[in-house]
């Protein structure tokens, strides 16, 4: 089964998030990233990553800044910020308490009664 959208939706900010918390990057580094740590099974439309940027940034979760990148082209950097940091931990804790409820449905025990 591919990797959707739609089980990943809901979860798109923190795993930008999650990829800023290690080192400030710009929008085709971190989907090539996505890409390589989902073993090629995930990636970001072009208008979903520029939209959660957008998001992110309008929320106070990523601020943004220009850097001249390979040939002196410049490239719009992102970079977590504290309240991002926050926000991040929020939502890592509650996918841990969904996980543990999903799992007791769907982990093979199929919701049987011990």
């Amino acid at each position: 089964m591919d990797l959707t959208g739609d089980l990943l939706r809901g979860h798109t900010d923190a795993i930008l998030l999650s990829i800023l918390q290690t080192q400030d990057s710009y929008g085709y580094e971190i989907n090539q990233r996505i890409f390589k740590q989902s073993n090629q099974l995930f990636s970001l439309t072009e208008a979903t990553l520029y939209t959660s940027f957008k998001r992110l940034e309008k929320d106070g979760y990523i601020v943004s800044y220009w850097k001249d990148g390979i040939n002196q082209v410049p490239r719009k950097y992102y970079s977590i910020t504290i309240l991002g940091q926050e926000y991040l931990k929020k939502h890592i804790d509650s996918y841990h308490k969904a996980t543990a409820v999903i799992q007791t449905f769907l982990g093979g025990t199929h919701g049987k009664e011990d």
